[in-house]
């Protein structure tokens, strides 16, 4: 388990759009109390999205005002978008529901705008755990050790949906770097993709590290591993990877715009979100309650019970984040990313 503090990102932006504005008054124990909150989860059971909300059910409640009870609500489909989509359009915004957002949900809008109903800079992000890397791994029995490796055997992918991180990422780097292969989709989440490739029904899968790490470390561990990473996307290296290769790192320079639009899932990770529309004064005091979660001893030590990273990020610099990889993503490289994953340019 990792436990690394990163520094704030700049805010000085961010707080220079308040000025002149009244300020925000927090809400106080009577907003919560003998309230029960809940927060959903856009996969099933077992993958790191579940491990993730089912601690930040555990822990969160002991930093809101009013302590209410936290419970939690399993929705997968559609590779996580079904969950995200019924959050923006449907999920009550009287400030006690949350979801724990999908790391492509920038990815996922301007790839598929009109699948995605909602706005992913209108959501309130109240802070991140965790940051990772999309890693592409594959049997080893497969004879793939390498990108190279995999130019020449024609390998079956597992996941759950068109729109999730575990489809777009393969389809974008077999796309690029002219590899074999298919991704097949309708498992549920990264566990059952796992276990299908553990079972011999697929031989690649790409996930975060944390899922990889947290459920099957032995995989990667002796002379002779059962599978092995191929290839990363990210910004920079996972520490835990230096030897695997970066996809942007691999690419021709007029195609790494394309490898950056897909890495600015990295920074989003595990955390909470609130629909657009709840009360500014709610989500200060979730945010505020976010924070003090993850600077807690208690929260990190069941983190790393579970073999789950703490690399925590304010709500601030989520919405930050998302706000820029929209309005900085330009309509080409969207069509060209586009056109690599699926096919098509609209």
């Amino acid at each position: 388990m990792y436990s690394v503090m990163k520094k704030a990102l700049p805010l000085a932006a961010i707080a220079a759009l308040g000025l002149g504005a009244t300020p925000v008054i927090a809400a106080d124990a009577s907003f919560f109390k003998d309230k029960t909150m809940k927060i959903v989860i856009p996969y099933g059971p077992g993958g790191t999205y579940d491990k993730y909300g089912h601690t930040f059910s555990r822990h969160i409640g002991n930093f809101i005002p009013g302590k209410p009870t936290v419970i939690l609500q399993h929705m997968p489909g559609a590779g996580g978008a079904k969950a995200m989509n019924f959050t923006a359009n449907v999920m009550a915004k009287n400030g006690l529901n949350m979801v724990v957002p999908l790391d492509n949900i920038v990815i996922n809008q301007l790839l598929r705008p009109k699948k995605m109903r909602y706005q992913a800079d209108k959501f309130n992000y109240l802070g991140s755990s965790n940051q990772t890397n999309i890693i592409v791994v594959a049997r080893a029995d497969t004879g793939v050790k390498t990108v190279a490796d995999m130019k020449k055997v024609a390998l079956i992918g597992a996941t759950s949906g068109k729109f999730s991180s575990g489809y777009l990422t393969p389809k974008l780097v077999m796309g690029l770097l002219d590899l074999k292969g298919r991704i097949v989709t309708g498992y549920k989440g990264s566990s059952r993709s796992i276990l299908a490739m553990e079972q011999g029904e697929a031989q690649m899968a790409a996930f975060n590290w944390l899922a990889w790490d947290s459920k099957v470390p032995h995989w990667f561990e002796g002379k002779k591993p059962f599978a092995n990473a191929i290839v990363q996307v990210g910004n920079v290296k996972d520490p835990a990877l230096p030897n695997v290769p970066m996809l942007g790192d691999l690419v021709s320079a007029d195609q790494k715009q394309m490898v950056g639009f897909l890495a600015s899932a990295g920074p989003l990770g595990r955390g909470l979100a609130m629909p657009p529309g709840v009360k500014a004064d709610v989500i200060k005091t979730m945010r505020a309650a976010y924070a003090a979660m993850n600077k807690d001893k208690a929260f990190a030590k069941e983190l790393k019970r579970k073999r789950l990273r703490l690399i925590p990020s304010s709500g601030e610099q989520i919405q930050a984040i998302v706000e820029k990889a929209i309005k900085d993503t330009s309509p080409e490289v969207v069509t060209k990313v586009r056109k690599i994953i699926f096919g098509k340019s609209s």
